[in-house]
């Protein structure tokens, strides 16, 4: 269960859980009003964003032994306690074992609501700030990173961290240049097979004489050229995880054997008859559409649905313009370093004309614009500058305030990029004082860290 404003109400006097029940939802919280501590139990884990109110007093399980079973899903979440006459020293007792408040009865409407707003504000900032942490710790850590603070990309990663430390196989489909083999290593160096091999083959770069013997290897003597035993990379990637890029084009006749080996777990080289059993992740990723190439009968419906357990949909660059700046940013410092240049900085004017073009090549299209950039400098132009450009921004949609809104984000990410995430510089570019600075990137999400040369 992970909805927010929902509260949880456990009394066993179903008058209490009326009255308690309409004052609640008439402020648009979601009641679960329920009659005994069991029930509650059963609703709770560690993603529960509401609130629990119960009763010290009912028959079965008391709130108080309701309080400590809710302590060991997660001591975070709020439990308010109802008191009757004579509790009070219990419910003192209970705050200082981990209880976030207690209201007596009778107790007024507006006394609940008070404390149910507080404990509700308090369960979303620690929600709000174990996702932070989390984050932080993936951005931390060696290896690829999923950059940008978009929606769309905060989603991709929340989805990502879900799956990378269970053994699912993963399906990736995203458009050409949107990242599909850096995300499935990000998957793999933060899964528990990161210690291991992470074997990457592209389905569509071999011919299909080929690619059946690099996957499963053979044995000495399976066919003319077969000089000498090969083990194929299937067997390279044991304890690791396998990476099939373009599997789309994948021959039929290999799909049926791919299907079996997702199934069994195993695999005969070619020229055996030996089974060698597998402990592998597979990552497969597409381009295409591989239910209606399912459906045209290209691709196998089976293996479509084998593989679609747990799919992950990488957004394209122009769904997520708002990351550009600090995107191309961090391709031009990752250049910077590789080829010993300073980054010429850029202006608010190249930065919207980064934000109009629609990349059909997305990330990999922008990657190599900042590298070019930071070889050619201010002499490098745009192949898209002298091409018109329909302005698709959503804020073209939405009134002035919204446009005003984005024109001047886009102008602080210009300035940021531009001074290296230097405040100082930034705000007298701007002319901006401090706090008004500081304000407006608050009023935006935007990190002058994102922008320093240390973040490449």
């Amino acid at each position: 269960m992970n909805s927010e404003h929902t509260v949880i109400l456990v009394d066993d006097d179903p008058h209490v859980r009326l009255s308690a029940g309409q004052t609640l939802e008439l402020e648009d919280y979601q009641v679960i009003a329920l009659a005994n501590a069991g029930q509650a139990l059963a609703l709770i884990d560690r993603d529960f964003a509401g609130v629990l109110i119960t009763d010290i007093n009912m028959p079965g399980m008391t709130g108080l032994e309701l309080l400590q079973q809710v302590r060991q899903v997660d001591a975070d979440i709020p439990v308010i306690l109802i008191t009757g006459f004579g509790d009070i020293s219990m419910a003192v007792s209970a705050i200082r074992n981990g209880a976030y408040d207690f209201i007596e009865k009778p107790f007024s409407a507006d006394l609940l609501l008070d404390v149910v707003h507080r404990a509700q504000e308090k369960r979303a900032l620690t929600l709000e700030n174990r996702q932070l942490r989390q984050e932080l710790q993936a951005q931390s850590a060696p290896g690829p990173r999923i950059i940008g603070n978009t929606q769309a990309i905060k989603q991709l990663r929340r989805l990502v961290q879900a799956v990378a430390e269970t053994p699912a196989d993963v399906l990736l489909m995203g458009e050409t240049g949107t990242g599909k083999d850096l995300l499935a290593r990000y998957i793999h160096e933060h899964s528990p097979r990161r210690e291991r091999n992470f074997v990457a083959i592209n389905c569509g770069g071999m011919p299909e004489s080929l690619i059946e013997s690099e996957l499963f290897g053979h044995e000495k003597g399976a066919f003319t050229d077969a000089k000498e035993r090969r083990i194929g990379k299937f067997e390279h990637a044991q304890g690791g995880t396998l990476f099939l890029d373009e599997i789309e084009s994948m021959p039929i006749s290999l799909q049926i054997k791919l299907l079996r080996v997702l199934e069994e777990r195993a695999i005969e080289r070619l020229g055996s008859n030996t089974l060698i059993p597998l402990d592998i992740r597979i990552i497969a990723a597409t381009k295409a559409d591989l239910r209606v190439q399912a459906e045209a009968g290209e691709f196998r419906e089976d293996l479509y649905y084998r593989l679609n357990v747990v799919r992950i949909d990488i957004p394209p660059l122009r769904a997520r313009a708002q990351d550009i700046p600090m995107l191309f940013q961090h391709f031009a410092l990752l250049a910077s370093a590789l080829y010993e240049r300073e980054i010429p900085p850029l202006s608010a004017e190249r930065i919207h004309s980064l934000m109009s073009h629609d990349w059909p090549g997305n990330v990999r299209e922008l990657r190599n614009l900042a590298e070019r950039y930071v070889l050619l400098g201010e002499a490098c132009t745009f192949d898209f500058d002298d091409k018109p450009i329909l302005d698709e921004e959503p804020s073209t949609t939405l009134g002035l305030a919204a446009r005003v809104d984005h024109f001047e984000k886009t102008l602080i990410q210009a300035e940021l990029a531009r001074h290296g995430g230097s405040i100082k510089d930034t705000l007298e570019s701007l002319r901006l004082p401090r706090k008004t600075l500081y304000d407006k990137m608050k009023k935006h999400g935007l990190d002058k860290n994102d922008y320093k040369a240390e973040q490449g």
